[in-house]
């Protein structure tokens, strides 16, 4: 018997991980108009040590900042597990992205710097566990001050995107908190609160194709899966190249014997995937954990030719070069990925360049 694997979006959460049940599980969730609510402690701080002398916007900006994290300040810190509510992260000092976005929009709000939210609609990231594939975007914030513009990300270059951030409304960013309370839900098989926050999020954003894959996930899950294959569908409608439903109706064709469907569903996504830079690197990835480096070194090629500006991808087919004996190739490679870099990261390449070299 095949084994039914679902494709299920974890929104805005980096690193890309099913996390285990939330400090919030268990808890009714916060009202959508209270997920973005300072706390009164925290708004008396923000005047107190951020506005007292009336400061320029820059200055404004680079105080939150350092409030954010330093240790007098909310010494914030990064955990997966944090989705909460801005109070609640005032009180627990973790967040992870999505968390952190929330709270750094609403003390921006609060000290009257125009800021927004902004969606990177796929990132390279994903797990599977228990019959589950958890694949992650990714939020930030951006500022404009004067002229300039500033992006806020707690993830920094820590993610590879494939496109660049997109604007978004905080009611799409809080429905995605209610979407990543609903996964926390899935993953503990409480599948009747995973459709209750599902809900929510659907009710405030109704045409985010992802959401509707999502509850088709949790309906399937539950053994409805006439009600699952009804929500694949209504996401295609919303957006016809949505991988994941796509994924997840050839899953249900095929759990169910309809073997023209799943074959007509897997050409369509088949079709999206040869196009797809991550798709391409991690069949690279695979590729070369299972010691056939001659598809590694094709698939990273394709992955660099689907996305040159990546280093990253550059150093990975450098590094199945290597692996396969051909240094030359790998120290061009090498020498690419270095230049799409600087600081830190171009200076780790040079030392690696050199290395090659004096072999």
């Amino acid at each position: 018997m095949r084994r039914t694997v679902f494709a299920l979006v974890l929104a805005l959460v980096w690193p890309a991980l099913a996390w285990p049940p939330g400090v919030c599980a268990q808890t009714a969730p916060a009202a959508p108009d209270q997920v973005m609510v300072l706390p009164a402690p925290l708004r008396d701080r923000v005047h107190r040590e951020i506005l007292h002398d009336n400061p320029a916007p820059h200055e404004r900006l680079e105080r939150l900042g350092a409030f954010l994290f330093a240790p007098e300040g909310l010494g914030m810190t990064y955990a997966e597990t944090s989705n909460l509510t801005v109070a609640q992260a005032y009180e627990a000092r973790t967040a992870n992205c999505l968390t952190f976005t929330l709270l750094f929009l609403a003390l921006a709000k609060e000290a009257g710097l125009d800021a927004s939210p902004q969606e990177i609609e796929q990132i390279l990231g994903f797990r599977q566990a228990d019959g589950t594939l958890y694949l992650s975007n990714h939020v930030n914030a951006t500022v404009r001050v004067g002229a300039r513009r500033y992006t806020v990300d707690v993830a920094g270059d820590q993610i590879i995107p494939r496109d660049k951030p997109k604007p978004i409304t905080e009611t799409r960013l809080i429905a995605h908190y209610y979407n990543n309370l609903a996964v926390d839900r899935l993953a503990a098989a409480d599948y009747a609160g995973a459709l209750s926050l599902l809900d929510i999020a659907l009710k405030l954003d109704p045409d985010y194709a992802s959401y509707w894959s999502n509850a088709g996930v949790v309906r399937t899950r539950g053994g409805d899966m006439r009600a699952g294959e009804k929500d694949y569908r209504h996401a295609l409608a919303l957006d016809p190249n949505n991988t994941n439903a796509l994924f997840n109706l050839a899953g249900l064709a095929a759990r169910t014997g309809n073997r023209s469907v799943e074959i007509e569903y897997r050409t369509r996504l088949a079709k999206i995937q040869r196009t797809d830079p991550f798709h391409a690197f991690v069949q690279a990835v695979n590729a070369e954990n299972a010691g056939d480096l001659t598809r590694a070194i094709r698939e990273y090629r394709r992955a660099v030719e689907l996305q040159p500006q990546e280093h990253r991808f550059h150093s990975a087919l450098a590094n199945a070069y290597l692996k396969a004996g051909k240094t030359h190739l790998a120290i061009r490679s090498l020498a690419r990925a270095q230049a799409l870099t600087n600081g830190d990261t171009r200076a780790a390449y040079s030392q690696r360049l050199d290395a090659l070299r004096a072999r």
